[in-house]
């Protein structure tokens, strides 16, 4: 097995290509013999609130392919062109990816696609590229944020497009994969990057459009992306269905992210066995607040989404819960391999079909279908009293946790606690306020962090209308609206975090996110 880590000497090499490529502006078609490349920019676009582009005869399918701990996935557009977003890990070479491509037949790609330089999405770029290049029909160009990792993995995949001579862009927020018959926009990074250049958060964003269906995938941006996501694309930022960013991890997919795309399914990408514990708790949790479907290639194996831009329809390869809080109930699958895919869920698509005012709940576009057990489905209109029966139960639960959010508030976080915050942890706390004019009872209630610390009110807790309670991280005895986590180090992320507050049932009431 190789390294995974290179040299000193590569990470100087990857760095001094940086600098090249900040100065000259531009990465162009990388040269043979060893030559320093230039990065070439795409050209400029902006972004279709909806309806990308008219549908024709053809379909668009997404292909997420199950590569076990990594990413990668396969678009196939309505005129054969192919996309390929991420090659998986570094530990099998492309083996599940250059399986998976060959037992579908596909002989070109003609948009490789790095969403960033980690080895989890990079794992087998340089042998796509060699296989695509020496033994089937080549390809055509490769897109990169254009921050390097010095790593042997991102070296091997530098290595092959010079081999090879493919052209290398260095991509950005505005530009556009020329996809024919479909709508391919890069929606971050933005040009200077964000966050200190870290890879995850400048992660190359993809919006694929088709009629009126469309997939965003974000790669492993976290809190810093999706706020920029949601600021510069306000409004515009809908789609049919998700990936999950870092694979489900606590630190993407979060509610801001959530109500501005609100899918119609989501898909997370990881192995069952995942050493990070993907996909978290919180993130599954936020899910089946709003009753998105979702699929894990953990349970499901490869997962396609497929449309002819009106309607839409998701497969899997095996038969697993689509309620997010029941899919480790499901037994874990191995990647690779193939097998037939059956249909799991299927409905209308439109700039507003499926969708309430808060993304949750179909709207007018006919009732969607999903099997929560994990098998084949009907189409849609075809659903039975007890779909229809859980949807109207669901749109209750959301009521009630609406009507409580209205009363119950976070009124004040306090994360940084003066001076040593170990040594001072009752100076971080959390406020909550009854802003409704009747007493809230919150025994049996938890406050919890995005890392899933968790806080339970002790029974008795009353919280009169107009008055607060102050929650302390340390140590002390409870009394005159102060309570204590009895925590031995701090909870609330100096940076920014996420307050979850649940009632005793375990329903999320409240979830505020707030900045460092």
């Amino acid at each position: 097995m190789r390294s995974r880590f290179g040299s000193p000497q590569v990470a100087h090499a990857l760095a001094a290509l940086l600098v090249v490529a900040a100065v000259a502006g531009c990465l162009g078609g990388v040269a043979p013999g060893g030559e320093t490349p230039e990065w070439t920019a795409t050209t400029d676009a902006g972004l279709a609130p909806a309806g990308d582009r008219a549908a024709g005869a053809g379909t668009l399918s997404v292909h997420f392919i199950h590569v076990g701990q990594g990413s990668s996935v396969l678009v196939v557009g309505p005129e054969g062109e192919t996309l390929l977003y991420d090659t998986g890990n570094w530990d099998d070479d492309g083996e599940h990816v250059l399986g998976y491509l060959r037992a579908h037949n596909v002989t070109r790609i003609d948009y490789l696609v790095t969403s960033h330089a980690d080895a989890d999405h990079v794992g087998g770029h340089a042998e796509v590229i060699e296989y695509f290049e020496t033994e089937a029909e080549g390809v055509g160009a490769v897109y990169d944020p254009g921050i390097a990792a010095a790593t042997r993995t991102y070296e091997d995949y530098l290595d092959a497009v010079e081999r090879h001579n493919v052209t290398l862009y260095r991509t950005r927020a505005g530009d556009e994969i020329p996809m024919a018959g479909a709508s391919v926009r890069v929606l971050a990074p933005p040009e200077g990057y964000l966050a200190d250049r870290d890879r995850n958060e400048n992660s190359l964003v993809l919006r694929v459009g088709y009629g009126n269906a469309s997939v965003l995938l974000p790669g492993d941006a976290e809190a810093a992306a999706e706020r920029f996501l949601t600021e510069r694309y306000a409004g515009a930022l809908n789609a049919t269905l998700l990936a999950a960013g870092h694979h489900g991890s606590n630190s993407s997919t979060g509610p801001a992210m959530l109500r501005a795309v609100a899918p119609r399914a989501v898909v997370v990408q990881s192995a069952f066995d995942s050493p990070y514990g993907h996909p978290h708790r919180e993130v599954l949790a936020r899910l089946a607040d709003r009753g998105v479907p979702t699929f894990w290639t953990g349970v499901h194996g490869t997962v396609v989404f497929e449309t002819d831009g009106e309607r839409a329809v998701v497969r899997t390869r095996y038969a697993a819960p689509t309620d997010p809080l029941e899919l480790r109930s499901a037994p874990g699958v191995e990647p690779g391999g193939d097998g037939p895919l059956e249909r799991r869920i299927s409905f209308k698509v439109g700039p507003d079909a499926g969708r309430s005012s808060d993304g949750s709940t179909p709207a007018d576009g006919g009732p969607e279908t999903v099997a929560t057990d994990g098998g084949t489905t009907a189409e849609a209109g075809d659903s039975d009293a007890t779909e229809s029966a859980a949807a109207e139960s669901a749109t209750t639960e959301s009521a009630d946790a609406d009507s409580a959010a209205d009363s119950l508030t976070v009124a004040e976080v306090h994360a940084d606690a003066r001076g040593d915050e170990d040594a001072n942890l009752n100076d971080e706390y959390v406020v909550l306020r009854n802003a409704g004019d009747r007493p809230v009872d919150l025994s049996g209630w938890t406050v919890a962090d995005e890392a899933d610390h968790r806080y339970v009110f002790p029974d008795g807790t009353t919280l009169a209308p107009g008055e607060t309670l102050t929650l302390r991280t340390g140590r002390g005895t409870d009394g005159g609206g102060d309570y204590h986590w009895n925590a031995d180090a701090p909870v609330w992320n100096n940076a920014g975090d996420t307050v979850f507050v649940r009632d005793a049932d375990g329903s999320l009431v409240l979830e505020v996110e707030y900045d460092g």
